[in-house]
């Protein structure tokens, strides 16, 4: 019998600003997953980044603002592009 593969629930991204290209984001202990509004998904860790830019994503992403324009400062930095 095969175990399903557990997904990653998403939260919903506030968006207060109404203009960010991030739709999604999902955070864990070291590495933070960003669905963008073109439906691709990007992984951030404190390898490819560091921890304090970890931290920061965090706190954007759950005060619902600026989250997109900080990711554009590390953009090329991510761990890997899921889809």
């Amino acid at each position: 019998m095969n175990t399903p593969k557990r997904t990653k629930i998403m939260s919903r991204y506030k968006n207060l600003s109404g203009k960010s290209t991030v739709a999604r984001y999902h955070a864990a202990k070291d590495a933070v997953t960003i669905r963008f509004t073109d439906a691709s998904v990007y992984v951030y860790t404190n390898q490819s980044v560091d921890p304090a830019s970890i931290a920061k994503m965090k706190e954007l992403a759950l005060a619902g603002k600026g989250l997109g324009t900080f990711v554009e400062t590390v953009k090329d930095r991510y761990c890997r592009k899921v889809r």
